[in-house]
Formats: C-alpha cells, sequence, structure tokens
C-alpha cells in the first residue's frame, strides 16, 4: 500500500486529547497496514513564526508527488493558501474543530482564522473529523460539501485492571482533565464550587498549562476563595498517577465552554464516574443521557447545582455511574478510528490519480 504522510506540530507525547488522538491515529494506522510517515513540524502553529513557515514548505515540497498527506488542523487551518494550492498532494483536513471558534480569541484573530480556514478547506480533498457535530459545523458555517467529510470517532483504551483496589477518596474527589485555558472553563468551576464550601469535597485540576495568563487568573481566583488547601492544579502528570486519581474520584466535572469532541468525558465513562459538564459543542453528543448532568456554559449557579446534585443524592450517582459504566464499555477502539482514515486515504489518492 502506498505510504502517506501525517503532518503533525509539537511534541506527539504531549498529554492533551488532540495529540493523543493523532499520535494513537498514527501509530493504528501503520498497524493496521496503512504505512504514514510522521513529518514533525515546529509547535508555534495555529500562530506560526515566519521560520515554522518556511519549515513548513521545505518538508511539504520534499515528499514525493501524489503521497497522500493527511494535515493537522492546526496547520491546515493557519496555513499559507497559496502554498496548500501549489501542492502535487492528495490532502486530508484532520481537523478537531474550526481553529476560529477557540473561546477567548480576539474578534479580528477569530474573523482572520476563520477566513483562511474557509479559503483552506477548497483545497483539501476530503476532510476527517473527530464528531458529527464539528461534520454539521463544517457544513453549515464553512460550506465543505457532505461527501467530502468522514467521521472518524476517537478509539479509548480500556484502563487495565488494578493490581490493589482504590479506595474511594474522602472527602470526596471532584476530577477535572483538561488544559490550562479560556476554553475549557476551569474558572467557572472554582466558582461553582465556591456555592458548595459548606459541603465536604476535594477538587483536583490535571493539564498542562496553554496561558499562563489564565493560570495566573485561576490561582489568583483560587486564593481569593481561600480554596489552596481544597483545590490543587497538578499540571501534567504521569499516566500512572492519573489512574488512580480516575479510581479515587466521586465524579468527573469539565466546565468547558466548547468541544469538538471531549474525549476526556469518554475516558470518565471508562472508569465509570459520572459526568458534569455544559451543553456545547460535541458534547451533548459525546454523554449519553443519564451517564451525567449538561449545564449551560458560563453559568456557576447551575453548574453547582449539578455538582451538588451528585454529591448528596447517593440514587443518582449510582445510577449515573452505573450508565457510565455501560457507556464506556460500548465506545469504539483506535482500530475503528484508522479504518476509517485508511478509507479517506484511499479515496483522496485514487482522485489524484484520476485528476493527474
Amino acid at each position: 500500500m502506498t505510504q502517506a504522510a501525517f503532518a503533525i506540530p509539537g511534541d506527539l507525547n504531549t498529554r492533551t486529547g488532540g495529540y493523543i488522538y493523532e499520535r494513537r491515529m498514527l501509530e493504528t494506522l501503520n498497524e493496521i497496514g496503512q504505512p504514514t510517515a510522521h513529518v514533525a513540524l515546529m509547535t508555534s502553529w495555529p500562530h506560526p513564526s515566519a521560520q515554522a513557515e518556511a519549515e513548513l514548505a521545505v518538508k511539504l515540497r520534499a515528499l514525493a508527488p501524489g503521497t497522500p498527506l493527511i494535515l493537522d488542523g492546526l496547520v491546515f487551518g493557519s496555513m499559507d493558501t497559496a502554498l496548500l494550492a501549489s501542492l502535487d498532494l492528495p490532502v486530508v483536513a484532520m481537523l478537531h474543530h474550526p481553529l476560529g471558534l477557540e473561546a477567548g480569541l480576539p474578534p479580528e484573530v477569530a474573523r482572520a482564522l476563520i477566513a483562511r480556514e474557509t479559503a483552506n478547506l477548497r483545497h483539501a480533498d476530503h476532510v476527517v473529523v473527530p464528531s458529527p457535530h464539528t461534520k454539521a459545523i463544517l457544513i453549515e458555517q464553512f460550506g465543505v460539501a457532505e461527501r467530502d467529510i468522514s467521521i472518524a470517532l476517537p478509539g479509548f483504551e480500556r484502563p487495565a485492571p488494578s493490581t490493589a483496589p482504590v479506595a474511594k477518596a474522602d472527602p470526596p474527589l471532584i476530577l477535572s482533565v483538561g488544559i490550562i485555558c479560556e476554553r475549557k472553563g476551569h474558572d467557572v468551576l472554582l466558582a461553582a464550587l465556591d456555592r458548595l464550601r459548606d459541603r465536604r469535597w476535594q477538587a483536583k485540576i490535571v493539564g498542562l498549562t496553554h496561558d499562563k495568563d489564565v493560570e495566573a487568573a485561576l490561582r489568583r481566583q483560587r486564593a481569593d476563595l481561600g480554596f489552596e488547601d481544597r483545590v490543587a492544579f497538578t499540571g501534567v502528570i504521569p499516566a500512572e498517577a492519573l489512574d488512580r486519581l480516575w479510581r479515587q474520584a466521586h465524579l468527573f466535572a469539565l466546565a468547558t465552554r466548547y468541544e469538538g469532541y471531549g474525549m476526556v468525558l469518554s475516558e470518565a465513562m471508562l472508569y465509570g464516574l459520572p459526568v458534569v459538564s455544559c451543553a456545547v459543542g460535541a458534547v451533548p453528543d459525546t454523554l449519553p443521557e443519564g451517564a451525567g448532568l449538561l449545564t449551560p456554559p458560563d453559568d456557576p449557579g447551575a453548574f453547582a447545582a449539578a455538582l451538588a446534585q451528585l454529591l448528596d443524592d447517593a440514587e443518582t450517582h449510582a445510577a449515573m455511574t452505573a450508565c457510565a459504566q455501560t457507556a464506556g464499555a460500548a465506545l469504539p477502539e483506535w482500530r475503528d478510528a484508522a479504518r476509517v482514515m485508511a478509507t479517506a486515504l484511499m479515496r483522496v489518492r485514487t482522485q489524484h490519480q484520476m485528476r493527474g
């Protein structure tokens, strides 16, 4: 089978949903017999330095003509349109969500990203997305034809059986996993916890810092609330430590402002944790009814009420735990996602050969 290439910026081992998705997609394509080379790029995308743009041009032009190319969405949505149009390569855009829809962007930056991504989508032979929601956005807001989009739901590895029982944390642990940026809504979680200060709980927020200003604001908010002893920002932690936190947690909470899929919500269900999140983006599609509670975004009062229900009502907590366990057991595997991508690569390769 013809070798493909997958251009991805930054460190493949970065612990975010997007990087986990692309690393496992790359690995599994090779495992199922679709040889795919990693084209490693600098980390500054989607706001590339001149050096990063030059590197991209050199590396893409070095690929053999006709090589099927998967472009990571951070690169595809912000790269020079003229470069993309000049490539003698069949291109698959791997888009988690449109870049211009990221929360907290200055309006002029959001407009520029949307304009660039709209232009670049005219030069994609196919688009692969992780959710029906992202597909709908691309059709409705970016004018992509439905036939040119495939959905490759993320795959999930089941947690290994614990070698020893892990007791639930006392007081109950509210676990949140998500990078430190405005979109993840950790400020809303803190504001909601302020409304629950009379209850027994502890909270841990796990994730790398994407925006240092957001992290500083969150730490000030925590100090102002007097929660230094109740809320921990752990940063990135080893997989074994995170596995232990999943098992110790009472519930999972993410007050997100937008998700193109929300892999971490499914990961919570793999551990049988009921979820409290927000009815935005792909979250309502990702979280089955009965496996958790969804609130409007940016509503600390509603989020606090949902947390309180799962802290106070043992019957509701047990029912949602059972539903989460059932949903987690039914999640797809990475081979399912890789087969969707392999089919897309075959399609664009055939189309390119017919045009040539």
